[in-house]
């Protein structure tokens, strides 16, 4: 057998196929876990709008991230009705994974931060609560009072009265008793999540979910968690590749130019799946956000490759199977 065969077959697949991306149609999870995942999220490269690209990781195909530059993130839903996904940030206080002990309201907590180029924002109907927060730095008052007193001031106060510091989600009482402060303030943004948590020993996110069809706010309850809204990109041709008429396809992008495709499951297409773009490169494995091209430069190679083999072999000296160090490749 020809010890030349092996390497001499690895060395032309190498050479002659340049592949852009590997992602594949049964790559494209639609799911992590028991959440789903559809457009505009993807957790497979290609999949997805790129502006969401690289944002979510699922791990062990069970469990959702979210990056954020603060960290990363658990997903505990994700909502595509009303465009969401409900992030837990394990280091903020709750009744249900903290206790409510004195020591645990005390710790040092990392500010929740999201990348305010990205798609992702925080929603309007997070309520952030403060604990033991300097009264040197931090106005700490009961907002309806104080602001009557000082309108000027009044958005700069962490309110002390709010609701949800005498009520938090499942443990109304936690707070009552206890030499704990605690006040409620709305940030314009994370830098100002991380600034006032710089005077405060620690803070709970609680969001406000929709149940039920009653009118608001009645329809609404608190719950531990950060909102995190998002926005779905509509496109004429993403609507056009997910038309059950013209193939059903599903929106993703193209790897290294991030230019649309739809990806479907003969191939990608540049408009819809019906239109045959993706004729005539075919693979045994429908590639999604890429194709596997042979490179003239590859055959070039290969060519030279296959010369100097021939070349070294003819005076190549081998003695019981074993070369010399005059022709030895490696």
């Amino acid at each position: 057998m020809d010890f030349l065969s092996p390497l001499l077959v690895a060395v032309i697949v190498f050479l002659s196929i340049d592949t852009h991306t590997l992602a594949q149609s049964s790559l494209c999870r639609t799911s992590c876990g028991a959440i789903p995942i559809r457009y505009p999220l993807g957790i497979d490269d290609g999949c997805g709008s790129p502006y969401y690209r690289n944002m979510l990781i699922c791990a062990n195909s069970s469990r959702l991230f979210l990056r954020t530059p603060s960290g990363t993130y658990p997903v505990a839903a994700v909502d595509y009705t009303d465009p969401h996904l409900v992030v837990n940030d394990p280091s903020m206080w709750s009744c249900r994974s903290s206790g409510t002990d004195d020591a645990v309201l005390r710790r040092a907590a990392n500010p929740f931060s999201l990348d305010t180029s990205t798609r992702f924002s925080l929603s309007s109907k997070n309520d952030y609560l403060f604990f033991n927060c300097s009264g040197e730095s931090v106005i700490v008052e009961p907002k309806p009072a104080f602001c009557e007193r000082f309108p000027d001031r009044c958005d700069s106060a962490c309110d002390s009265a709010a609701y949800l510091c005498r009520n938090p989600p499942e443990c109304p009482d936690a707070l009552a008793d206890r030499r704990t402060s605690c006040c409620s303030y709305y940030p314009k943004a994370s830098e100002s999540l991380r600034l006032l948590l710089q005077h405060c020993s620690t803070y709970a996110s609680v969001y406000w979910r929709t149940v039920g069809a009653n009118f608001p706010p009645y329809d609404q309850v608190p719950e531990y968690g950060i909102r995190v809204d998002f926005e779905i990109p509509v496109t004429t041709r993403c609507l056009q590749c997910e038309d059950v008429r013209r193939g059903g396809g599903t929106c993703g992008f193209e790897t290294q130019s991030r230019s649309f495709l739809c990806l479907c499951d003969e191939g990608n297409a540049t408009t819809y799946c019906t239109d045959g773009t993706y004729r005539g490169r075919r693979a045994s494995a429908a590639v999604i956000a890429g194709t596997a091209t042979v490179s003239v430069a590859g055959a070039v190679g290969i060519g030279a490759l296959v010369w100097y083999l021939r070349k070294i072999r003819k005076n190549s000296v081998v003695t019981c199977g074993v070369q010399s160090n005059e022709n030895r490749l490696f």
